[in-house]
């Protein structure tokens, strides 16, 4: 069972759970209908840009052979791509990807969810993972975690 839980207690998992709360406000609690066409042509763009930094990102990891997946252990310290600018870029195109999300959807209801995921995401994974990084790389990766933002 505890294998499982670890199995099902990622990042993307979280996401779609978050945009499935955002969608159920929106559609059965909508308060107010605030953002119109062009927040909505805003929000696909939002989701295309998130979509675009986690793939750029993937496959820097694919490159370097280290696995994606947090929890595991990396073999390397990826610093370049879009880890020049942020030690998180795939939970932050996440981030983007729920916020365009809940400005496709138009409504008021959900517009906190992508905060509260970025905060559980930010406590649950994002600084847990700065721990496995000085663990594994040493004065190089505290050197990388104190020169590089942690999101933007």
């Amino acid at each position: 069972m505890r294998a499982l839980r670890a199995y099902i207690d990622i990042p993307p998992i979280w996401l779609f759970l978050a945009a499935s709360v955002a969608w159920i406000l929106a559609r059965e609690l909508p308060l107010i209908m605030a953002f119109g066409p062009v927040f909505r042509v805003g929000g696909g763009l939002t989701i295309a840009v998130g979509v675009a930094v986690i793939l750029w990102a993937a496959w820097f990891f694919y490159r370097a052979k280290t696995p994606i997946e947090p929890r595991h252990t990396p073999k390397a310290l990826i610093t370049s791509g879009p880890f020049k600018y942020s030690r998180n870029p795939i939970y932050l195109g996440m981030v983007l990807i729920l916020i365009g999300w809940v400005l496709v959807l138009g409504a008021l209801s959900p517009v906190l969810i992508p905060y509260l995921y970025f905060w559980m995401v930010d406590q649950r994974f994002a600084v847990p993972e700065e721990e496995g990084l000085r663990h594994a790389f040493g004065v190089e990766g505290l050197r990388y975690i104190q020169t590089t933002p942690r999101w933007i």
